[in-house]
């Protein structure tokens, strides 16, 4: 019987069949920066020992690697020719792939480039109160002018409707200028200048003759700004009511523009910053008063995400933006206000 075995053995062709390794062994495998070396390496060599040597690792070890990147691709790559080794067409396309798969690495890995304001040619997103388009917007457009002459600046209104947090999330506004009381604590902040609180009203107003006591600031009609933020008061509404004060807001408008022609044809009284009334009082019939109480500075501050905290670009804004405001603040005060009567 063992004969017999044998001898149909040796006579008989048997087909065997050649099963693939199964999906798991090869998708157990990964591609790591590594065997993408050692794959442009050997492709470009078409050698093994010149791969080791120029790679200074030892022969077996690219080879074992080798052996490796066979069994991930499903391919054998490298075979040999009649000179030495020869790719694969499937290698051939691999080499292509390696090479681009090893740049994109490099450029991931590779410390971001630095900002170069004098090519740039890119558009910058800033949101402001209205309040400071008269002061700190054209300061910042003169510096922006002179230190990027390629870069664009689109400055956006802020009102009760725009989420400006959304905005700088999604990147549709690189920063935002603010002084309401209570930023969102989320958002990165630094601080820009601090601002005397002042009122202002017709020269000729009767209150204006008498002086400003804290009845006649209570008592008199107020013309405030619309608020920038919906539901949020100002900060000269949050520190009254602190004192247990109200003043009587009896108009409102959007536009800081507005308000030296409505003063200058009414009885209204308008609380806001020195700069702002210093910048005003030189052209109109409009006077400058100390607040007849107690109240803190307003205090401007600048707003971004943390997605765009350590972007070059960005960087470069608030720098140029806090320089700006820095001189802004040294020029605060220089004028001085009429005290109210004793």
């Amino acid at each position: 019987m063992c004969d017999f075995l044998a001898h149909f053995c040796l006579n008989v062709r048997i087909p065997i069949l050649i099963l693939a390794p199964p999906m798991t062994s090869r998708t157990n495998h990964h591609l790591d920066t590594y065997l993408l070396r050692v794959l442009h390496t050997l492709l470009v060599e078409k050698s093994v020992s010149r791969t080791a040597i120029k790679l200074g690792q030892s022969q077996p070890t690219i080879s074992n690697t080798l052996k490796r990147l066979r069994e991930l691709t499903g391919d054998a790559i490298l075979v040999r020719g009649k000179t030495g080794m020869v790719p694969t067409e499937r290698g051939q396309e691999l080499l292509a792939l390696a090479k681009q798969g090893l740049e994109v690495i490099e450029k991931i890995a590779a410390p971001v480039a630095a900002f170069e304001a004098d090519s740039t040619a890119r558009v910058f997103h800033i949101a402001t109160p209205d309040y400071l388009n008269m002061l700190l917007i054209p300061s910042i457009i003169e510096q922006l002018r002179r230190r990027a002459p390629g870069a664009s600046l689109m400055v956006h209104a802020l009102d009760a409707n725009l989420d400006y947090a959304s905005a700088l999330e999604n990147g549709r506004f690189d920063l935002v200028i603010g002084n309401w009381p209570d930023p969102p604590e989320h958002l990165h902040l630094a601080q820009l200048f601090d601002d005397d609180v002042v009122c202002m009203m017709h020269r000729d107003h009767p209150v204006a003759k008498k002086g400003l006591t804290l009845k006649y600031y209570l008592e008199m009609p107020h013309l405030a700004p619309t608020p920038y933020i919906e539901g949020h008061r100002s900060g000269i509404d949050v520190a009254l009511a602190e004192q247990g004060l109200k003043r009587n807001v009896q108009v409102t408008i959007p536009y800081f523009a507005l308000v030296p022609h409505v003063l200058a044809k009414s009885d209204l009284i308008f609380t806001t910053g020195r700069q702002f009334a210093e910048h005003i009082i030189e052209d109109w019939p409009i006077g400058m008063f100390t607040l007849p109480f107690d109240m803190p500075k307003m205090r401007f501050y600048m707003l971004w995400h943390a997605r765009s905290h350590v972007a070059p670009d960005v960087v470069w804004l608030r720098r140029l933006i806090a320089e700006v405001s820095a001189d802004l603040g040294k020029s605060s005060g220089k004028s001085g206000a009429r005290q109210p009567a004793p």
